[in-house]
């Protein structure tokens, strides 16, 4: 009888472990005003540990030095953000004139839809003509309402803002306390595993955070140049933008196309310019994915393209445009813990073929 319960006990364990993923998918899903900001934490914090540390071997207090860290960063941040800032005031000024070229190419395609609408209904047969076809009400939203639904709502980006930079000073300042904490949470016997995927996770995303930060540099000025030549307004802008959005895999070569075809629609009346910047950013965006990141970041984050993939599209699902961010490291990071934990291997050395 023991032997038979311990049987339904193991055949009952796959439910339960479905059932214990789908409770933590929708505990993030629901919580994601506050696991996000952590998890934006967690990735700066391991990005500025360095720098505390090295601090810290020069005798300034850890707490003092990640003050003096959080107070550069923060700064540095406002500066860039301000110069976006100004550009970004100019282009609102302008929005009027972009905004009626928009609207005239958008009734240009709906009179070229309702022509291919009337052309279908020439050919359709007699007994489905006398259908009242179904009349289309909906207006597409505009663009403020593309641009919150992006990025979230004003909410979220306000938590984010102001809690992830006290949550990095205190990471950074209570590092070494939290990391011995979180290894005594584990057995004696298991805790050399632990520390070993502690450390490997730490490097793993500081360089991934380094690394995406310097193509992103990169990128941003390569595309500042490239927009210049091309006499687009708002070049430093439109290279900034683009250059963050090419980090994004597969997607971003897309993505970063639609800030400088939106400019140019009052500026090029001819394809050939469009052209021009869809091949180039394709070509930014295949150069920082597949030479610049391997050659930067390593192979560190070492993941299959259907991983990667996979991936983008689960937590860009979950947590919309911060889902493409944090979706990498967060893949990097089950498949450091898979590699180390036993039993779990299978599906580390999967995600990384």
């Amino acid at each position: 009888m023991q032997i038979e319960d311990l049987k339904v006990a193991a055949r009952s364990n796959p439910s339960q472990r479905i059932i214990a993923v789908a409770i933590i998918f929708a505990f993030l899903y629901f919580t994601s005003d506050v696991v996000v900001p952590l998890l934006l934490a967690v990735l700066i914090a391991y990005f500025l540990d360095p720098v505390v540390g090295t601090l810290e071997r020069i005798h300034i207090p850890r707490a003092l030095g990640s003050l003096v860290v959080m107070l550069a960063v923060t700064s540095l941040l406002a500066g860039l953000c301000y110069l976006v800032a100004l550009r970004a005031d100019q282009f609102l000024e302008d929005w009027p004139r972009y905004s009626q070229v928009l609207r005239h190419a958008t009734t240009a395609f709906d009179r070229q839809i309702s022509v291919f609408e009337k052309g279908v209904d020439s050919i359709t047969p007699a007994a489905e003509k006398g259908r009242t076809p179904a009349s289309r009400t909906a207006e597409p939203p505009p663009v403020r309402e593309w641009l919150l639904r992006g990025v979230g709502s004003l909410y979220s980006v306000l938590i984010v803002a102001t809690f992830v930079p006290f949550l990095v000073f205190f990471m950074l300042a209570a590092k070494p306390r939290i990391w011995k904490a979180t290894i005594e949470l584990f057995p004696d016997e298991h805790r050399d595993r632990v520390q070993s995927a502690l450390d490997e996770v730490s490097s793993m995303l500081r360089r991934f955070v380094a690394g995406n930060a310097l193509i992103a540099l990169i990128l941003m000025l390569v595309s500042w140049g490239f927009f210049l030549l091309m006499h687009l307004k708002y070049p430093f802008l439109l290279g900034s933008v683009s250059g963050i959005l090419n980090l994004v895999p597969y997607l971003g070569a897309l993505l970063a196309w639609i800030p400088p075809f939106l400019i140019g629609l009052a500026q090029w009346s001819t394809i050939g310019p469009y052209l021009i910047v869809a091949a180039v950013l394709t070509f930014l965006h295949i150069v920082g994915l597949n030479v610049l990141m391997p050659a930067i970041v390593g192979r560190q984050v070492h993941l299959n393209a259907l991983a990667v993939t996979a991936s983008l599209l689960f937590w860009g699902w979950l947590w919309g445009a911060i889902g493409l961010i944090l979706a990498i490291p967060i893949m990097a990071t089950v498949k450091v813990i898979c590699d180390h934990a036993e039993g779990w291997e299978p599906l580390g050395r999967w995600m990384g073929a």
